[in-house]
């Protein structure tokens, strides 16, 4: 068990380092502007409105 817990440690560690590294080439690098075109595709960006509905549900 002792085994299995220290490869699940090594994994979580090894984890942490490519998020820091992700991190750090998205948000320190001249190649970011190229890798956030992402956003756009999926419009997240975009300001448009959408038409939404207010409902109420009266639940006795």
């Amino acid at each position: 068990m002792k085994q299995i817990e220290r490869v699940l440690i090594k994994i979580v560690i090894v984890q942490f380092l490519f998020l820091l590294l992700a991190q750090c080439l998205l948000l320190y690098t001249p190649l970011a502007p190229y890798v956030t075109k992402v956003y756009e595709y999926e419009g997240v960006t975009k300001q448009e409105k959408t038409k939404t509905i207010e409902t109420t549900v009266d639940r006795s």
